[in-house]
């Protein structure tokens, strides 16, 4: 079994309040959850408003399809233009 485990780091310029945040946050994560079959959710910078951290997880039994696919959902998070990409993380895990 391979785990694919993912951090996005994001900055979004145009919000000023933590409301305006977690509408953003949850439509990148509404939007990966849909294309990708994936497990996402917010994983820290919870009170900073400009600032969002998102969490992926996938499961699968080929390194490198779970790389690809990770690869592909880092791109298509820079690809949405609804909050700037700073950051990415990859680790894979063969158990």
């Amino acid at each position: 079994m391979v785990v694919g485990i993912g951090i996005i780091e994001l900055r979004l310029h145009d919000c000023h309040s933590l409301k305006g945040k977690r509408k953003v946050i949850k439509a990148v994560i509404a939007r990966l959850k849909n294309s990708f079959n994936v497990s996402a959710a917010e994983v820290s910078s919870n009170d900073k408003y400009q600032k969002g951290e998102i969490g992926v997880a996938l499961v699968g039994n080929d390194r490198g399809v779970i790389n690809s696919k990770i690869d592909k959902l880092f791109n298509f998070v820079e690809e949405l233009g609804l909050a700037e990409l700073v950051n990415t993380d990859l680790e894979i895990i063969n158990i």
